[in-house]
């Protein structure tokens, strides 16, 4: 049961004048200890992270020593926390990737579904191709696990069943990394049909800024967190696509910034240090939009006025945004009927920097 106050809104869709519509939802700010930086709405919210999880998912294989074991490129560790758009060029990675671990494409288990990238799956029908599991947006994080178990001389049958030992594997360091007891972890199945994970927004933000400063973890799990943010930087076209928002905010941000989306209006992005000055902490954020956000119109907006309000954008770089951020709704005649734009402020906490 969803409490009251839960939610708050976070953007408004004005038209003639008035608010039309209002995306609600819920904010959480948290350092590598664990204290709130600053809400908006319940920082405790329960929900599904979705793909938002896959750069914490990718930990295990790093840690337990793949990236040397299979040669890995940082391009193919960012399509491990990718959800990409199925082009050729995603493709290409993922399929290096399995080379050089011996998988075949029909090893994978997350089904198939359409290119999401237009242009690809227009270009797929006229040549009569149809899509196979490596066009699917999680191929490259299914790849990973397929690749811990072949490290780990597991079997890659069922790999994806929560009982499996990569799972569980995942599923310790998840907990470890969120600072949540394994019995409070609600775990569901994804759409790509391998677990996933339901806690607090605040938890999930606590191990997204440990993921951005891993100064307090293992040595072989912080190498694995910093592979993990300095792939997913340099090459944050492969964890969208091009003209995608979380791409977007990573090449804006020169390295200083994380960002993946999430089904249902999910979002994290992680502050490495000194992202806003020079001695800033690191910072991760959670973000949750209650109506699951189909157009997308409503998470990056949040994110955009969520990094202005706590100074990690300039006004300078929130003019590269434009199509993301406050912005006029046109109508079919391209006549400015409206505005999106935020409606909240964030409670900051007065006893931190």
């Amino acid at each position: 049961m969803i409490q009251e106050n839960t939610f708050v809104p976070l953007v408004e869709a004005t038209r003639g004048g008035i608010v039309e519509s209002i995306h609600y939802g819920a904010i959480a700010i948290v350092d590598i200890h664990g204290n709130l930086f600053a809400s908006c709405g319940d920082p405790k919210l329960v929900s599904y992270m979705r793909s938002s999880a896959k750069p914490l998912q990718a930990i295990p294989l790093l840690e337990l020593g793949g990236a040397k074991q299979f040669n890995l490129t940082q391009q193919e560790i960012a399509i491990t926390c990718a959800s990409h758009d199925g082009t050729d060029m995603h493709v290409e990675i993922v399929r290096k990737f399995q080379e050089k671990t011996g998988l075949q494409e029909n090893d994978l288990l997350c089904g198939t579904h359409p290119a999401i990238d237009k242009a690809t799956a227009e270009a797929m029908l006229l040549r009569g191709e149809k899509p196979g599991p490596n066009r699917h947006n999680c191929s490259g994080k299914h790849t990973g696990f397929l690749a811990q178990a072949l490290l780990r001389n597991l079997s890659k049958e069922d790999y994806i069943n929560p009982l499996h030992p990569v799972q569980q594997t995942i599923i310790q360091t998840f907990t470890e990394m969120c600072e949540v007891a394994p019995e409070d972890l609600i775990i569901g199945i994804d759409g790509c049909s391998v677990p996933v994970f339901a806690l607090p927004l605040e938890n999930a933000a606590l191990g997204i800024a440990r993921l951005c400063d891993p100064s307090d973890l293992s040595a072989n799990r912080a190498e694995a967190c910093k592979m993990i943010t300095s792939s997913m930087t340099a090459y944050p076209e492969l964890i969208a696509d091009f003209n995608e928002f979380d791409t977007r905010l990573m090449q804006v941000t020169d390295g200083k910034i994380i960002t993946k989306r999430g089904a249902e209006g999910y979002q994290i992005i992680g502050l490495l240090p000194g992202s806003i000055a020079p001695d800033s902490p690191a910072l991760g954020i959670s973000i949750k939009i209650s109506d699951g956000d189909p157009k997308e119109r409503a998470r990056p907006l949040v994110s955009l006025e969520v990094l202005r309000q706590i100074g990690a954008l300039s006004e300078t770089q929130l003019l590269e945004f434009q199509d993301f951020y406050t912005h006029p709704i046109f109508n079919w005649k391209k006549i400015v009927v409206g505005e999106l734009r935020p409606c909240f402020h964030l409670v900051q906490n007065p006893g931190l920097p």
